[in-house]
């Protein structure tokens, strides 16, 4: 059969002296938008995360600079005023800035603190949504993060505050109650802590719990325990950061439909 063509896409210009604020996904450079696509193939330079796969920054353009300027728990980091600063140096030169996150900019990724530099400074910008590490990773993970016979609703949280600790602001207690499943967000470095904490405010320590390590990239990881064992069994099996912790009983149906895994690739 012959193939039916596809309609153009009517695209924004991605204009000289403007950023883009762009999520990359969690990783798989098949879930980029088109507009990040459209992003990439314009940029003069890309200011890219730690989290950034290299196939999808393979994906530039011809003569487009790469400006790392990731952030990594307990390594040396840049820090979040210099890249804003340096976002808007860049589009005052004239550049067409591509700002290029893990994921989406506005979930855990600080595109909300550049947005509001950038509009202080004067500097047109587009904020270019991506599909977040919660929603693809557990996809890939065969979890739904909604089911209509085990949950209806889920909440994300990060597992450390701006200085590295335990989240102090988050109401425990609340979030429990909440949301049969709940997501938290760079987990590994604090997983012993933010179980306890759940447990003391009312999970059962049996309920079922995935860690997701790499998510959907060719060494994803995941591992099914239990709130109780997570820390230990995720020392145990070595996981490694980037991961997140998955708490409730979508987990369970992980069984039925787990389809990705390192050999899916």
């Amino acid at each position: 059969m012959p193939r039916l063509a596809s309609p153009p896409l009517d695209l924004p210009d991605f204009a000289p002296g403007s950023v883009w604020l762009v999520g990359a996904g969690p990783g798989d450079p098949g879930l980029l938008t088109a507009l990040a696509l459209h992003a990439l193939a314009h940029a003069d330079v890309i200011v890219y995360d730690a989290l950034v796969d290299r196939r999808v920054l393979a994906l530039k353009r011809d003569g487009a600079t790469l400006d790392y300027a990731g952030k990594r728990g307990g390594r040396p980091s840049a820090q979040q005023e210099d890249i804003s600063l340096r976002l808007i140096r860049l589009a005052r030169e004239g550049k067409r800035v591509l700002r290029l996150k893990g994921g989406d900019p506005f979930v855990f990724g600080r595109g909300g603190e550049e947005a509001l530099a950038l509009k202080h400074a004067g500097i047109p910008f587009r904020v270019v949504p991506g599909i977040t590490a919660a929603i693809g990773g557990l996809a890939y993970a065969g979890i739904p993060a909604t089911h209509r016979d085990v949950n209806h609703s889920f909440a994300f949280v990060s597992g450390h505050d701006s200085g590295g600790a335990v989240p102090g602001g988050v109401d425990w207690v609340a979030l429990s109650r909440a949301a049969p499943t709940i997501v938290v967000y760079m987990a590994m470095g604090h997983l012993a802590q933010i179980a306890t904490r759940l447990i003391e405010a009312g999970r059962r320590g049996e309920e079922p719990a995935a860690i997701v390590s790499k998510a959907t990239m060719p060494e994803q990881r995941v591992i099914e325990t239990t709130l109780a064992r997570a820390a230990a069994d995720a020392d145990a099996a070595k996981i490694e950061a980037p991961a997140m912790l998955v708490v409730g009983p979508a987990v369970t149906l992980r069984q039925g439909i787990a389809w990705f895994d390192e050999r899916n690739t």
